[in-house]
């Protein structure tokens, strides 16, 4: 009998992954105060710890400012002041990044906690997709793109274009 060579055996191995992944919708989850939230994991570029930012002045109030992103000069918007929260208490620990692709480059959201990157399945993102209620202020509707009904709460599905229009830009 023939032994599989080491080319075969990944092949083999690599296979159920690759299928595993192209079965799931990625998206990586983040918390903005008490809201659970999540953006698809193709618009996000890079997660990061708080990055020192330079205060652009007559920028909108949702504009944090500007982060050096390994020689790229990034804007980084509040995702409190866009969701209409209050600012985060001076004890609390500094906000993360996430970096999203947009049309005109890199903008950095600043959220309060990194959560994870969770998968779900296809056969059920669509139907797991719901809509939002119709009595949901117009504003909080276009940010949004619908809820994930999750085991142990909602996911609300940020449309990552869309915060960055209400950020201003």
């Amino acid at each position: 009998m023939k032994t599989p060579t080491a080319t075969q055996n990944s092949a083999f191995t690599l296979r159920p992954t690759i299928e595993r992944l192209s079965e799931t919708k990625q998206f990586v989850t983040f918390k903005v105060g008490s809201l659970f939230l999540g953006i698809g994991l193709s618009h996000i570029q890079e997660l990061m710890r708080w990055q020192e930012t330079t205060t652009v002045p007559l920028s909108s109030a949702a504009v944090e400012g500007l982060i050096n992103l390994r020689g790229q000069i990034v804007t980084a918007l509040d995702l409190r002041r866009i969701l209409g929260l209050a600012p985060l208490s001076r004890n609390a620990p500094l906000p993360m990044n996430i970096v999203v692709h947009s049309d005109g480059g890199p903008v950095s959201l600043l959220v309060d906690e990194i959560c994870d990157v969770i998968d779900v399945p296809l056969s059920s993102a669509d139907q797991a997709i719901m809509q939002l209620p119709e009595n949901l202020p117009a504003e909080q509707k276009a940010l949004l793109l619908g809820v994930h009904q999750l085991e142990s709460c909602l996911l609300l599905v940020m449309n990552a274009e869309r915060v960055i229009l209400a950020g201003g830009l």
